[in-house]
């Protein structure tokens, strides 16, 4: 569910009637853009490559880098299985890459599983940004070139002047709007 942006926001930017695209069509769209951009922002969101389960109600938590978490909080984790998932309470830092969350009883393993693809352990995670223009601004400009690129019959746009021209979500896609969330990056996001 989108978090920064609504459809009648976007639905007002691109100019199409809500008989034409529902709401449901739109949320997706922008799901997509945040789910782009979110990676790029500064969160306290971490990669959960494994986990074990040492005792009945206790699941050991590791992760892809440092997790910043601390006992206590509460982090919302998806992508591992149905007894991890969800909105959990930190019990326990086992070091800088690992925690442990109570769970309800489940079977016991002690030795860790790997997690493929990724799982994902984050708090707050996009709403933080709730009110910051350029953010929202950012999604917007993503949200468009996504439903843009949808309509864009056999790879082609029009242009104002309604010439067809070549259209593609290239990879510079979110390049586009880096300016815009400049002040907002995780240098933890940018590889080099």
């Amino acid at each position: 569910m989108p978090v920064l942006v609504t459809a009648a926001q976007l639905r007002a930017v691109l100019g199409v009637p809500n008989t034409l695209y529902d709401d449901t069509a739109l949320n997706a769209i922008i799901d997509t853009s945040e789910d782009a951009i979110g990676d790029f922002l500064i969160q306290w969101k971490v990669g959960i490559d494994k986990h074990a389960c040492p005792i009945a109600t206790e699941t050991t938590i590791h992760t892809t880098r440092e997790h910043k978490f601390y006992v206590g909080q509460t982090v919302a984790i998806s992508g591992v299985e149905a007894h991890v998932n969800g909105n959990k309470t930190i019990s326990e830092i086992v070091d800088p890459y690992t925690f442990k969350i109570t769970n309800a009883a489940v079977p016991v393993h002690e030795e860790f599983y790997n997690i493929i693809p990724n799982g994902i352990a984050a708090e707050n995670d996009l709403s933080q940004y709730n009110g910051v223009a350029a953010v929202e601004e950012a999604v917007l400009q993503i949200a468009v070139d996504v439903f843009q690129s949808r309509l864009a019959a056999g790879g082609t746009q029009q242009a104002l002047d309604y010439t067809a021209a070549p259209y593609r979500m290239g990879r510079t896609l979110l390049y586009k709007v880096t300016g815009l969330i400049s002040k907002y990056i995780d240098s933890n996001s940018q590889v080099g």
